[in-house]
This record gives C-alpha cells, structure tokens and sequence, in this order.
C-alpha cells in the first residue's frame, strides 16, 4: 500500500483552514448578536450588528451545503 503524503497534506490544510473559517465566521455572528441585544439594552439602534450577523449566519449554512453537495454529488 502506498499513500500520496502530498494528497493527504493538501486535504488536511484545506479542512484546517475550512474549519479556522467557518468556526471564525461565527463566532463573528454570535458576536453581532451580542452586540445588538446590547444596544438594544441602552436604547440605540442596532440594525447594522443584527444584519452583519445573520450575514455570517447566512454565510456558514452555504459553507455546508456546498460541502454537502461536493460529497454527494
């Protein structure tokens, strides 16, 4: 049995760097979230956080149904 160390390199940089993204973009969006029940809390508008959050959201669930879609089709 022979393994392609540099098929299994590149697969393990490209699902480090996938998942680094992924976790960061949330992560991203539970901070928007915060950050408009703050504002919501002292009274200003916070539109702006609300919609960049579900942007990120937004961003990770087409993330994973791309992924998805590469493994099933």
């Amino acid at each position: 049995m022979k393994i392609d160390w540099a098929a299994l390199g590149s697969v393990f940089g490209v699902s480090l760097v996938a998942t680094v993204a992924l976790v960061g973009l949330f992560t991203l969006g539970v901070a928007g979230l915060a950050k408009q029940e703050r504002a919501a809390a002292e009274g200003g508008s916070a539109s702006l956080a609300r919609t960049g959050a579900y942007a990120c959201f937004a961003l990770c669930v087409a993330a994973v149904a791309y992924g998805i879609y590469l493994i099933v089709a």
